[in-house]
């Protein structure tokens, strides 16, 4: 069967063909490592861990970058990401860079997320950057300001290139649409050119030589150089989330052709948001929930803690495509398809039945089944349909062992071929545990250093409510902590 992927640069779903045979170079645009990874990041990281194992399952050799963005790109009110989390935890932006990076790989342990083939870091590949910005001057696409460096959009449409494509904005609307580097408006020559080199004000501490001027690069231009360096001026897929369409992968797409001459990647694949009770999740409403917070039970949003696989088996409740809204109740429901589901594979692998040697009268009913699964995952990754035909297999299971079924209408071959496959797509694809029966101590200890650094700010929040709150839990739970001047640690009682 045909592998199927939505492209939303055409709208459409296409035939999948990598650029080599049996190869794939596949590129996620990573955190900004200057607060922890909120959950519209999780949910983004683990559909493409899913696509990632489902593509290394059908027999490709996958390279899969995702890059660390350790120099910030600029807030509304022009302002340096990483230099605002340095300001107010009073750290150096690179002690800022690496806590919220060693968190985020922590948080993606905790889901069972497979590491990327390269995770590159922007601050690692200065030199690729100045390179990147020297070769679109020189195609004529950018132009030099009191040392900054501006990408030219309007030659870039008048060449004929086709900007707005990827977001589907109007051409004119781009046109008169202001970008992140706020602070320097009046040196552009229009309002939609962004920033590919800026100049350091004086207090900016984050800085490098350049040609043109001591400063900084612009946001979009890291992930045209790491892309590029690591996976050829043209690669297969570029992925990331539905809030990047525009500015960031659009003047990504402006970059590349700007420096090489074409677009960087055939497919891009994006990612919806999540919702939280059916609203847009703010931090200045309430409405927001942390992962931290979701596996915890610290919130006011949910009525109990859900564990890390409970919340990984929700995200795949929906289409990666799709918007996903949290609420308790879904959640709830979550936790009970997911333990049922655990519950029907440990039947499968255990149950000793007498199964027919030869064609059952089941089998044609499980043999398409297991199909469906390959049909739907091809189509455009769609996981909720395929956990659809997943649970219809569990009924199957369940009624065998309960004596509904006959073991004897089904064969022993389409019994273990049955047993081979759920396990592939519970366990490898779709990256599930059995948390009744793995107590994965990387697991553990990620959450556990999560756990303790979210009462850590409690408590120096002076939120001695919540910090005790968390404490009594965790010992509920048949877990220690112990303060000392060195920290906390924790112990099993």
């Amino acid at each position: 069967m045909e592998l199927i992927v939505f492209n939303s640069l055409s709208g459409e779903k296409e035939v999948f063909k990598p650029i080599h045979e049996g190869r794939i170079g596949m590129y996620v645009c990573g955190p900004t490592v200057y607060y922890d990874a909120h959950l519209g990041n999780c949910r983004t990281f683990i559909s493409f861990d899913i696509i990632f194992r489902y593509l290394m399952h059908l027999g490709y050799k996958v390279r899969y970058v995702r890059n660390i963005t350790d120099v910030g790109h600029l807030l509304d009110d022009g302002e340096d990401r990483m230099l605002k989390g340095a300001r107010l935890e009073q750290l150096e932006p690179m002690e800022v860079a690496q806590k919220y990076t060693n968190g985020f790989h922590d948080m993606m342990r905790v889901f069972n997320t497979l590491s990327p083939s390269i995770e590159p870091r922007a601050t690692g590949h200065i030199m690729e950057q100045i390179e990147m910005v020297e070769d679109i001057l020189k195609r004529g696409y950018g132009y030099i300001k009191n040392g900054s460096v501006y990408f030219d959009t309007l030659k870039f449409i008048k060449d004929k290139n086709p900007y707005g494509k990827l977001s589907g904005r109007i051409v004119e609307d781009l046109l008169a649409e202001s970008r992140d580097d706020l602070k320097n408006q009046d040196e552009k020559n229009n309002p939609s050119d962004f920033a590919l080199w800026i100049k350091a004000g004086d207090e900016h501490i984050m800085r490098w030589n350049s040609p043109w001027s001591v400063g900084f690069p612009g946001w979009h231009l890291e992930c045209s150089a790491m892309s590029t360096k690591y996976l050829g001026e043209t690669f297969d897929i570029h992925g990331g989330g539905n809030d990047l369409k525009f500015p960031h992968h659009e003047n990504e797409i402006a970059q590349n052709m700007g420096a090489c001459g074409h677009a960087p990647a055939n497919y891009w694949l994006h990612t919806n948001m999540l919702l939280l009770n059916g609203k847009k999740m703010s931090k200045s409403d309430g409405n927001t929930i942390s992962p931290e917070e979701l596996i915890t039970g610290n919130s006011v949003h949910t009525t109990k803690a859900y564990s890390p696989m409970v919340t990984r088996f929700f995200t795949l409740q929906a289409h990666y495509r799709s918007t996903l809204d949290i609420t308790d109740d879904a959640l709830k429901a979550a936790e009970k398809a997911h333990k049922r589901l655990m519950e029907s594979m440990k039947i499968l692998s255990s149950y000793k039945g007498s199964f027919s040697k030869t064609v059952g009268s089941k089998d044609e009913e499980i043999n398409n089944l297991l199909k469906q699964c390959y049909a739907d995952m091809n189509d455009d990754f769609n996981v909720p349909k395929a956990l659809g035909s997943i649970f219809e297999l569990c009924t199957i299971i369940n009624s065998v062992k309960d004596g509904h079924i006959e073991a004897s209408s089904i064969s022993e071959s389409c019994w273990m071929a049955m047993v081979k496959q759920l396990n592939a797509f519970v366990y490898d694809i779709f990256g599930l545990k059995d948390e009744s029966q793995h107590q994965d101590s990387d697991t553990i200890d990620g959450l556990m250093k999560l756990i303790i650094e979210l009462r850590k700010t409690a408590r120096e929040n002076k939120d001695w409510g919540s910090s005790d709150k968390i404490r009594d839990m965790l010992k509920e739970a048949g877990i220690l902590l112990k303060d000392g001047k060195d920290g906390t640690e924790w112990t099993r009682e």
